[in-house]
This record gives C-alpha cells, structure tokens and sequence, in this order.
C-alpha cells in the first residue's frame, strides 16, 4: 500500500524534473544564434539575402545564411579576396574552410566563426553535392550570375569557445 501511495509523487516529481529539463533546453538558442551585423563586411558591401539555418541535432545551434553583393566589384574573386584583407585588418584570422573553393575566418577571441566563397564556387559545390544551402540563398547565388555581379555566399556560426 505504501509503493502504491509513493508511486504517485514520484511520478509527479519526475515529470516536473523532465520539464525542467526540456524547457532548459531552447533557452541557450538566442546566445548560439549570431548576427549578420557582427561580420565586418567591405565599405559599399550590401547583405542581399539573408537566411537564419538552424541545425535541431545533439548539438543544436544556427547559423546565418547570407549572400553579400559590391557593385563597386566586377569579380566575385577580387571581392572575396579583398573581403580576407578586410577581415584580417578587423583581427579575424583566415583558415581553411570546409571545402577546397572556401575560406573561412575567425573572430578575434573564435566566438564566430565565418565561411565564405564566391558564388560560382559555392554554386558549383552545391551541384557537385558537396555543401547545402537554403533553397532562398541558391535562387540569390544564381540571380548574381546571370546579372554578372560580384557576389559571395557567407554562413556566420558561433565559433569554438
């Protein structure tokens, strides 16, 4: 009689322990989630489309889709590799990124960490199957290259530490 009397509070205990527990869970989101304004993008430099991505895995976390236009540009080449210069005068530091055609950056102090490439290269990884982009980036990647644009597609991330 006395298990059957305990059983009740201690589902009742653990239920509330549960919820807890998950309504723990989406209230670190808003901290793993960066800002296009945190990049220091060149002077002239405009965010033509956006995209927040979220990632609901073991280890959930957002990331900011983004495709960044200069007209002052005539190359996306000449555009991404000033885009480098820039970000290592801001105190970024330059790595691999995750394919061959990207680069990648940290922000001082790695709490973002930026991947870059130009359109065509990201376009092309995307058909080869090697990288995924929202269906919005895609269209605004494709657009840039049939208006000839300098363009590059960007994903920002909370970094390592």
């Amino acid at each position: 009689m006395t298990a059957g009397r305990l059983g009740v509070p201690i589902a009742l205990l653990c239920a509330f322990a549960l919820a807890a527990l998950l309504g723990g869970c989406g209230s670190s989101a808003p901290a793993r989630t960066p800002t296009a304004t945190a990049i220091p993008l060149l002077p002239g430099a405009k965010v033509a489309t956006q995209v927040r991505a979220c990632d609901s895995g073991s280890r959930a976390f957002c990331s900011v889709e983004l495709v960044v236009l200069d007209a002052r540009y005539k190359s996306s080449d000449n555009l991404a590799h000033d885009e480098s210069k820039h970000l290592r005068k801001a105190g970024w530091s330059l790595a691999d990124g995750d394919t061959s055609t990207e680069t990648s950056a940290n922000s001082p102090g790695h709490k973002l960490r930026l991947t870059y490439s130009t359109a065509a290269d990201d376009l092309q990884q995307i058909d080869l199957g090697q990288i995924a982009r929202s269906r919005p980036i895609v269209l605004a990647l494709s657009s840039s290259m049939f208006d000839r644009a300098a363009a590059m597609s960007m994903i920002l991330e909370v970094g390592a530490s």
